[in-house]
């Protein structure tokens, strides 16, 4: 008698199209690939592939689960159905899940959300246990109400799950559930900030956005928690992030390791699409490696935008190499472009007198970023004349003679750029000894009047550096009420960062072509917080990244705009 042909599920179908090249996929999914498909058949120590149970979950979630905005039955793509399949259709004898742990990282706009509200209310319903606990855990309520809210709309726009569930008052936590009377179940949310995380049960956990996690230990609570139940399932469905060292970047190298075959897990399941390479990201066919749902789930003009406005907008690029590319990013990035950085106009040309005074300018306003050993000290004089939408800037820059002295005279050992040069050009001034005084800034200051004829009308400078008497003599220089202390932080610089860059892009300051200038304005990355507030730091984190120019700058900058209207009523 001939032996029946075997029925291949969508996701051995899904693997084995990976397998042949038929879809695009990452390094990470084609191991995957290599380390499941020999199961499906054959088993794996005490666990078989029961095509029926893997099923089961689909046929629930397309025949009850709706889309919270079209109200339509769900259709599960392959690569949602592949994650449902493995996760529930590997069982043992007893019929007991293998896998426990689930670990998915796909870009955003990839449904992420909408299945795991759709396996949260199967767990709820249809697994077959009794009062099963079931939680959306993330790090903020917002977070953990996303895919709460889609299945609560979930059950609202289906009439059957419309009729057996109800959102009420979950007695065990004293909160908002959904809950199932018929086994006592319910689903409802976790955060950190929930008060009472004792007594957890969980039968299935939806651990979203994981990257927002600096601590595991709501991750460790979670997992205790599941120890009493024959077969729980925790289940973390995330993008990449920003935050380094971190649970997500713990769970994502663990996850790594068992698909390049150095630890041997049998409980975990990684799923992880990201891009091969960096480089991958401007290259259209590799967009679908991170974003399975490419051209079904998440639009291909959503994804041509975003790319489009990165290679236009640099301190966006992190956004969307983690979110949409999932490449590891710590918020930083290159700030300006080189034609932002850069402008070859050259300041005005001096009169027979040499005195700036003779051709419009009258006042100026200093800027100054100070150090306190081996690092530059800057000096920025930003003058306008009136009836001239131009900003001109004097810049000049200090460093201890000792430092620069060391080595071939160029510090290449520590920056790489020609320090001895821009001394020749006058670009530059050594200090003997290993420091900066900061006098030198008031002395450079009257330098440009008595040279220009050019007086200072107000100062910025960072407080962190000059304090005491040196503080004192800058009041005493410009006056106290036009003496500015701009703090450092991103809620004093973000906003004038964001101006003054609109006027580099404009070509509005001109430097003279000033090489240290820019230099140190290349030397910046932005790293922005979810109020899209930015803080200005080196390229890269590293020293030899000066960037004390652009702070000079930028300290004048804060100084103009707070006395703006004052300051051009005078030129």
């Amino acid at each position: 008698m001939a032996k029946s042909k075997r029925r291949i599920s969508a996701a051995e179908k899904y693997l084995l199209d990976v397998k042949a090249g038929k879809i695009n996929v990452c390094k990470r999914i084609r191991q995957l690939a290599d380390m499941m498909l020999p199961r499906f058949e054959g088993g794996y120590k005490r666990w078989h592939f029961d095509i029926e149970k893997a099923e089961r979950p689909v046929a629930f979630i397309e025949r009850f689960c709706c889309s919270p905005e079209t109200g339509k039955l769900l259709v599960l793509e392959p690569y949602e159905k592949l994650v449902i399949e493995i996760a529930f259709g590997f069982v043992d004898d007893d019929g007991l899940r293998q896998f426990q742990e689930i670990l998915v990282v796909w870009a955003r706009k990839n449904g992420k959300s909408s299945l795991g509200a759709a396996i949260e209310l199967y767990m709820l319903m249809a697994d077959g246990e009794g009062a099963p606990q079931i939680y959306n855990v993330a790090n903020s309520k917002a977070q953990a109400s996303l895919a709460y809210g889609i299945a609560l709309k979930m059950v609202r726009r289906s009439k059957e799950l419309n009729s057996k569930l109800r959102k009420g008052t979950v007695p065990d936590r004293d909160q908002d559930g959904i809950i199932f009377d018929r086994n006592s179940g319910y689903i409802t949310v976790l955060t950190n900030q929930t008060r009472n995380l004792d007594g957890l049960n969980v039968h299935f956990c939806l651990f979203d956005e994981m990257h927002a996690n600096t601590n595991r230990d709501q991750y460790d609570l979670i997992k205790q928690g599941m120890s009493s139940r024959r077969q729980p399932l925790l289940l973390a469905i995330t993008t990449n992030g920003f935050e380094r060292e971190n649970l997500f970047d713990d769970q994502y190298d663990y996850a790594c390791k068992i698909l390049d075959g150095k630890i041997e897990d049998d409980r975990l399941l990684p799923l992880i699409y990201e891009l091969d390479d960096r480089s991958e990201w401007l290259d259209e066919k590799c967009w679908v490696k991170p974003n399975p749902g490419l051209g079904t789930v998440k639009s291909w003009e959503y994804m041509k935008d975003v790319v489009n406005k990165a290679m236009q907008d640099p301190s966006f690029l992190p956004t969307v190499m983690t979110k949409d590319f999932n490449m590891p990013e710590s918020r930083a990035a290159a700030w300006l472009t080189f034609d932002e950085a850069v402008n070859t106009e050259e300041l005005p040309e001096l009169p027979p007198s040499g005195k700036y005074s003779d051709i419009g300018f009258r006042y100026g306003i200093g800027g100054f970023d100070a150090s306190d050993t081996t690092d530059l000290s800057a000096g920025k004089f930003l003058m306008k004349r009136r009836d001239d939408p131009k900003i001109y800037e004097l810049s000049m820059y200090w460093i201890p003679e000792e430092a620069l002295r060391k080595g071939d005279g160029y510090r290449k050992e520590r920056d790489d750029v020609p320090y001895s040069l821009w001394e020749e050009r006058g670009l530059l001034r050594t200090v003997p000894g290993n420091t900066v005084p900061k006098r030198v800034f008031v002395e450079w200051l009257e330098e440009i009047k008595q040279n220009y004829d050019v007086y200072t009308f107000s100062v910025g400078y960072d407080p962190w550096h000059i304090l005491g008497t040196d503080e004192e003599q800058l009041k005493s220089y410009t006056g106290k009420d036009l003496c500015e202390a701009v703090r450092q932080g991103p809620q004093t610089l973000s906003m004038p960062g964001k101006e003054l860059r609109a006027q580099f892009a404009d070509n509005v300051v001109v430097d003279g072509h000033h090489p240290i200038n820019e230099w140190c304005r290349m030397n910046v990355q932005v790293k922005s917080d979810n109020n899209a507030n930015i803080k200005f730091v080196k390229m890269e984190g590293k020293a030899v990244h000066r960037i004390d120019g652009f702070m000079a700058e930028l300290c004048a900058y804060v100084a103009y705009l707070r006395h703006k209207d004052e300051y051009e009523g005078v030129l």
